[in-house]
């Protein structure tokens, strides 16, 4: 296989035939989404944006990803109960940065009034890189935990018969077998339909499921009527029933809602706090959003956290903590101040991330000197956490985009697990792992996911 694979990244025009059969395939395989001229169009698609071939991921790792992912699972899902714990991690980043403290007053909000809703339902993804570093054993390193709108669960659902058949004409069908089936979308769905599902048995009717986006797809075990409405469209009625359209609505799943531009009105907030008041299900409700932020991430990495949420379960601990990287606190303090000091000093070595989704938001290298250099003397700090840099190592690759030339470029990759868990009451009725995703983008871009225009979809080749 070594002596074929380097004979095809040698041959020009075999690679340029590649490409174009992984492109139809592609678009055979319904790997697809709709063009930047044509935004809101379903009569124009073309190929989502992939790599020509398969990227190796060392199947030791991988594995690791998979296995962890539950007790993630149950920790978001324990933090989301713990409004000490959320009020004393997050108290100092919400006076520091607007939307968080948006957010965390409706929180507040929902907490004083009283949960409307015993069924809390979990879609999350938790993402990671792999350290290489010279001399040292490939290490798994999370670098977030995405608890709202975690997405490409359906194309990660049809990538792997993709890079297949780009193996199989490669010549290369002989690993073929080290692409693992992978269906997220299918388990996504399943937590989906289980609470809509209880949702009916405590209301006596399950109504309908909306979802709050433009595009979103699930294909769900059996008849569930889905629609996709924007935040002004739905409305409270009696008892805190959540309708839209007449219909009442059993569960809420957040498509956006994760970025500031996505609330541009007064309006959107109420509508967002209108939700989470009523008694539909929310995917996430506030508490789960809350429990993925950055902030919350660097609290879970001190000492003696995770054994909040896990006491007299030190494998537990053990097996969760091992993913963690540095994390290093900005608040006010001496502690924030020699992180600070660490920082400045060797800006290379760390990641500075606010507390952002979707991409393209974190600093690097000199920017972060700018950013801690802007908020000296403030408690604007305060609105980020410090990471280290995850040392990975580059490979060769391919990245198939319409109207991109066909070069070879070195690659970075980051792994995603999709996690689904129901909860009701106390009662935790789902709790799995669903499947999995890899990005790749080229070394030379920092930051930036596939919806940001960077990174492209790919499978790992286990090895």
């Amino acid at each position: 296989c070594l002596t074929v694979w380097r004979a095809i990244l040698s041959d020009t025009r075999l690679l340029q035939d590649l490409a174009e059969v992984a492109k139809d395939t592609a678009l055979l395989n319904g790997v697809l989404m709709r063009t930047k001229e044509e935004p809101n169009s379903s009569e124009l698609v073309t190929y989502a944006p992939f790599t020509l071939f398969p990227t190796a991921v060392p199947r030791g790792v991988f594995e690791q990803a998979l296995a962890v992912q539950t007790q993630y699972n149950l920790l978001v899902d324990k933090i989301s109960q713990d409004s000490e714990f959320l009020e004393e991690a997050l108290a100092s980043t919400a006076e520091s940065d607007d939307f968080t403290g948006r957010l965390f007053s409706i929180y507040r909000q929902t907490i004083k009034e009283g949960r409307s809703q015993s069924v809390v339902l979990g879609l999350n993804r938790s993402d990671y890189m792999l350290d290489q570093q010279e001399g040292l054993p490939t290490a798994l390193r999370q670098i977030e935990i995405n608890t709202i709108a975690a997405s490409f669960g359906g194309l990660a659902s049809h990538t792997p018969d993709l890079h297949r058949h780009v193996l199989k004409v490669a010549g290369l069908s002989d690993l073929s077998h080290r692409i693992l089936d992978n269906n997220p979308a299918a388990g996504l769905a399943r937590g989906l339909a289980k609470a809509w599902e209880l949702y009916g048995v405590e209301r006596y009717s399950n109504g309908t499921i909306i979802i709050t986006t433009r595009i979103n797809v699930f294909f769900f075990p059996r008849d569930i009527p889905t629609i996709r409405r924007k935040f002004e469209d739905v409305s409270l009625g009696p008892d805190k029933r959540l309708f839209v359209d007449g219909q009442e609505v059993a569960v809420v799943y957040f498509r956006n809602g994760y970025m500031p531009q996505n609330y541009p009105t007064e309006q959107s907030w109420e509508t967002r706090l209108l939700m989470e008041r009523s008694r539909a299900i929310k995917c996430p409700d506030i508490a789960t959003h809350l429990a993925g932020t950055k902030k919350v991430q660097q609290v879970l990495a001190r000492p003696g956290v995770l054994e909040r949420f896990f006491p007299e379960q030190p494998q537990v601990v053990q097996q969760i903590r091992a993913t963690f990287a540095g994390l290093y606190t900005l608040d006010q303090g001496q502690e924030g101040d020699k992180t600070v000091a660490m920082a400045m000093a060797n800006p290379e070595q760390f990641v500075l991330k606010p507390q952002r989704e979707g991409g393209g938001n974190n600093f690097y290298g000199s920017e972060i000197c700018r950013v801690l250099e802007e908020a000296r003397g403030s408690s604007k700090r305060t609105a980020y956490i410090l990471m280290d840099k995850v040392r990975a190592r580059a490979s060769v690759n391919y990245l198939l985009r319409r109207g991109a030339p066909l070069q070879p470029s070195q690659c970075l990759s980051e792994l995603g697990v999709f996690g689904v868990y129901v909860r009701q009451g106390t009662d935790m009725v789902m709790n799995e792992c669903v499947g999995h995703l890899l990005r790749t983008k080229s070394s030379e871009h920092a930051d930036g996911g596939v919806a940001a225009g960077v990174a492209v979809l790919d499978n790992p080749l286990l090895v």
